[in-house]
C-alpha cells in the first residue's frame, strides 16, 4: 500500500519529521494497510502542564512540563523525563515513538512513552529540583502508574529525581510502589547495573557491529563524541575489551590522542573538573567537528540530536556508526550514509540497554527480589546479541540498511500485536491470509 508522504513539520531538523519519515520508509515494505499505518503513527495521548514553583529566592516561577504516550499496545507505556532549557513537545513527541520502537526492537514488553520539563537543572538548586520533580509527579498522578505509565531518567536527571517520583506518587497512595519509574537509586528498589546499562549496551552492540565486518576490536580505533554517563561507560567498556578509543569530547570540544586515551584519568579528571573536560591536557584539543572527520573504524556519537547531517555526513571516514545518543542522524544523512558504504546501527538499537535494564529493574520490583549485577549483564547482553542479528538477518532479507531493518522489526511487532488486541485475527502477511 502506498501512504502519504509524511508532511514537513518544523524544519528539516526537526527530531519527530526524521521520525516519521523513517516510520515511513519501513511501513512501505511491510505493506501496512492504512487502518494499522494511522494508528501506529499517532500518540494515544498528549499532556502539557504548568507546574509554578517556589525559588529559593521567594519568587515563583512557572515551568511548562510534558508527557507524551505514543503507545501501549505492548505493554504499560514507558520513558525517561528529560530536564533541558530546550525540551518541547514535539521532541518529546518524537522521543516517544523511537521508546516505542526501542522497546520492540528489543522484544521488551513496553509501550513508548517519554516526559520533560523546560528547564535549567544547571541553573537551579537541589531544593528546587525536587520541588519541581514532586510538582511534576503531582501533575501526573492519573497518568503514571506501574502498569500503565513507568518513567525513568534521561537527559538532566537521575536517581535523586526517580526517588522524589516515587516518594511522591506513593504518599498519594499511602503505600510503597517502588515499580512506577525505573533508575531509582539501589536503595530504594534500583537494579544493580543500571547505571552504565546504556553505554554497555553500546559498547555489546559496536562489538557485535565489529565482528560482522570482520573487523578485530584490538585493532579497531574508536571516537566518542559525548562523554557523558553514555558515552564515557562505552569508551570504558570498550578500552577494557581491546579497543583503541582515540578520541573523546563534550561540551567543551574535541580531545585526541592517535595512540589513545587513558580512559580512566579522563572519567577521573571530568569528574574532578565539574563534570568537564575542559582542560584535559592528556590529549590534543580538536573540535567536536573534527572528532567526525577522524579517520576511524567506529564513531559513537553520544551526545544530543542532529549530529550527522547532509552537510556533514561525507566527511566521516568511520567504518561503523553506533549510536549512543538518540536521533544522533538527521534523516536526510541516511542515504549518503548507506551510499558511503557505512555501517550504521541506529539508536533504536544501539542505546537499548537502559530500557532493558529499567525492565528487569521493573520485573525484580514486582518480584521482590534483587538480582545480581553478574545476572543483569549477562540477560542485557544476551538479549542486545540477540536483537542485532535479528535486525542484520532483516537487513540482508530486504536488502536494507539496519536503521530501516531495526524499524522494520519493531514496527512488524507492534502492529500484528494491535491485530490481536484490536480483534482483527485475520489480516495480510506477504500477500496471503493467515
Amino acid at each position: 500500500m502506498s501512504y502519504k508522504e509524511p508532511a514537513p513539520i518544523l524544519h528539516d531538523k526537526d527530531p519527530l519529521e526524521s521520525m516519521m519519515k523513517r516510520f515511513h520508509v519501513a511501513a512501505e515494505y511491510l505493506d501496512l494497510d492504512e487502518e494499522v499505518y494511522n494508528v501506529l503513527k499517532s500518540s494515544v495521548k498528549k499532556i502539557i502542564v504548568s507546574l509554578p514553583i517556589s525559588m529559593d529566592d521567594g519568587s515563583i516561577r512557572v515551568f511548562e512540563g510534558y508527557r507524551v504516550i505514543h503507545s501501549n499496545i505492548l505493554g504499560p507505556s514507558k520513558g525517561g523525563i528529560r530536564y533541558d532549557p530546550s525540551v518541547n513537545i514535539n521532541e518529546v513527541t518524537a522521543l516517544a515513538a523511537w521508546m516505542t520502537w526501542k522497546c520492540a526492537v528489543v522484544d521488551i514488553p513496553y509501550g513508548g512513552a517519554k516526559g520533560g520539563i523546560c528547564c535549567d537543572p544547571k541553573q537551579m538548586s537541589l531544593s528546587e529540583l525536587e520541588r519541581l520533580t514532586r510538582a511534576y509527579t503531582q501533575s501526573m498522578n492519573d497518568i503514571f502508574g506501574p502498569d500503565k505509565d513507568i518513567p525513568a531518567p534521561d537527559v538532566g536527571t537521575g536517581p535523586d529525581q526517580m526517588a522524589w517520583l516515587m516518594d511522591e506518587y506513593s504518599r498519594a497512595r499511602g503505600v510503597t510502589i517502588n515499580a512506577v519509574v525505573t533508575g531509582k537509586p539501589i536503595i530504594l528498589g534500583g537494579s544493580a547495573g543500571r547505571i552504565e546499562a546504556t553505554g554497555r549496551g553500546v559498547m555489546v552492540a559496536t562489538l557485535a557491529a565489529l565482528t560482522k565486518n570482520k573487523i578485530n576490536p584490538f585493532n579497531a580505533k574508536v571516537a566518542i563524541q559525548g562523554f557523558g554517563n553514555v558515552g564515557s561507560w562505552a569508551a570504558l567498556l570498550l578500552k577494557e575489551r581491546g579497543c583503541n578509543i582515540v578520541a573523546i569530547s563534550d561540551i567543551s570540544g574535541g580531545y585526541y590522542d592517535e595512540k589513545g586515551i587513558d580512559i580512566g584519568k579522563a572519567i577521573q579528571y571530568r569528574n574532578e573538573n565539574k563534570g568537564t573536560l575542559e582542560g584535559f591536557k592528556e590529549a590534543t584539543k580538536i573540535s567536536n567537528d573534527e572528532l567526525l572527520k577522524l579517520e576511524v573504524d567506529v564513531l559513537i556519537p553520544a551526545a544530543l540530536e542532529n549530529a550527522i547531517t547532509e552537510k556533514n555526513v561525507n566527511s566521516i571516514k568511520a567504518k561503523v556508526i553506533v549510536e549512543g545518543a538518540n536521533g544522533p542522524t538527521s534523516h536526510e544523512a541516511d542515504s549518503i550514509i548507506e551510499k558511503n558504504g557505512i555501517i550504521a546501527v541506529p539508536d533504536i538499537l544501539a542505546n537499548a540497554g537502559g530500557v532493558i535494564v529499567s525492565y528487569f529493574e521493573w520485573v525484580q520490583n514486582r518480584l521482590g527480589f534483587k538480582w545480581t549485577k553478574s545476572r543483569v549483564y549477562r540477560r542485557s547482553d544476551s538479549i542486545i546479541k540477540q536483537s542485532f542479528n535479528n535486525v542484520y538477518s532483516i537487513s540482508k532479507k530486504y536488502k536494507v540498511s539496519l536503521r530501516t531493518a531495526a524499524y522494520i522489526a519493531a514496527i512488524d511487532k507492534v502492529s500484528r500485536t494491535y491485530k490481536y488486541r484490536d480483534g482483527s485475527f485475520t489480516f495480510q502477511k506477504n500477500g496471503q491470509n493467515t
